[in-house]
């Protein structure tokens, strides 16, 4: 009875346990697929479309539209200087005074000979007309009447050449002023008062002027941006003249100034295989500084639809460039795609991979699994602030 009574126990122990194995199990499972982690969520929106154009880039440098090296014309000693060194001068204003006394002289003794060959004419014309009647009346011969009118002639020139020396020694006076022919901003003087300057062929470099209010901005383009220029052309190169163009300074990141591609040279450079070409930007404010360097952009194309994300949401595959988008069914997939240009904004033009419909992820994509399921959250691109300086 006892031994009995042991194998009942025995056997209900075994039971107990094998419930108790049985029912920790089931609570395992249940426990585990409570833990499993949900989908990631992520921010979704649909690329954004724009008209935006594409240029070509090139650097230059901003040059004045004239530069006057100043010389005088005659020679002499300067008495004034009227200008401060980097002051804007206008056109026609005298800079410099070159003593005058000298060409004062000069003027008033060719004024006198002026009267005098005037005097010697007047005479000459009289003298002639009274052997004109002579010569009529047979009192005086033939030859001396026309001795009488070849001395006119020569009083007449002799008054021309007066007449001549009177307009240059005017000429020379005037020049004793020395002008700036354009308006524009003076450099420093390379003479000082009291100097002897130099006029004509071996003149002296009194100062310069650089004309400002309206700027070239010079660079080289290769022959491929010729050829793509002469496209857009309709196959001329010359009608890329009068395109708009955009450029600014170096350290800008805008671009606020608007001008017009105005020359292209004649030829390519055989070494260089580049050709000059220019550009012309106002300058009214005087933000800008011949010699300066810059940059330039030159359309190419007409404005055309441009599918753009932000460029945080192109990843970088080894060699190439994907972007993820969430499809129909919240399931992550990856697109390869071709970039473009970054635009402002922090914005980046699509070309291939994308279109307008895709919820592509814009945040959250460190969490997206390709081929996992996800949670995507409605957002929208916009072009990031500029940052305020």
């Amino acid at each position: 009875m006892r031994v009995v009574r042991v194998i009942g126990l025995t056997c209900a122990g075994l039971l107990a346990a094998g419930a108790g194995f049985y029912g920790w199990g089931r609570m395992d499972a249940s426990t585990a697929q409570t833990a499993a982690p949900p989908p990631p969520v992520v921010t979704v929106a649909n690329p954004l479309v724009r008209k935006v154009t594409d240029y070509d880039e090139f650097t230059g440098r901003f040059e004045p539209t004239a530069t006057v090296e100043v010389r005088p014309r005659v020679s002499g000693y300067l008495t004034e200087i009227n200008f401060r060194d980097g002051q804007i001068v206008e056109a026609g204003q005298a800079l410099f005074v070159i003593d005058k006394r000298p060409y004062q002289t000069a003027l008033a003794q060719a004024e006198a000979q002026l009267a005098g060959a005037t005097a010697q004419l007047a005479f000459a014309e009289a003298d002639a007309k009274r052997s004109q009647e002579l010569v009529k009346s047979s009192n005086i011969a033939v030859a001396t009447h026309e001795q009488r009118i070849q001395q006119r002639q020569a009083a007449e020139a002799a008054r021309k050449t007066a007449e001549a020396a009177v307009a240059r020694a005017r000429l020379d006076l005037e020049f004793t002023e020395v002008r700036s022919p354009v308006r524009g901003r003076v450099s420093n003087r390379r003479v000082d008062i009291g100097n002897l300057v130099v006029g004509d062929g071996a003149s002296t470099i009194l100062t310069t002027v650089l004309a400002e209010e309206r700027l070239y901005f010079v660079f080289d383009m290769s022959e491929g941006d010729l050829l793509a220029r002469q496209q857009q052309a309709g196959g001329s190169a010359r009608g890329a003249e009068g395109l708009r163009v955009q450029a600014r300074r170096d350290g800008e990141t805008a671009w606020p100034r608007e001008g017009v591609l105005d020359f292209l040279d004649n030829r390519l450079q055989a070494g260089s295989g580049t050709i000059r070409a220019r550009a012309t930007f106002a300058n009214a404010d005087g933000a800008l500084t011949p010699g300066q360097f810059g940059r330039i952009r030159v359309p190419r194309g007409e404005p055309y639809d441009a599918i753009l994300v932000p460029e945080t949401a192109v990843l970088s595959d080894q060699i190439e460039k994907v972007a993820r988008v969430v499809d129909d069914q919240n399931i992550v997939r990856q697109r390869k795609v071709k970039p473009g240009p970054i635009q402002p904004g922090g914005l980046m033009i699509v070309r291939e991979g994308l279109s307008k419909t895709d919820r592509v992820i814009v945040n959250g994509l460190m969490q997206a699994r390709v081929g996992a399921p996800a949670r995507p959250q409605p957002g929208a691109i916009e072009p990031a602030a500029a940052p305020q300086s």
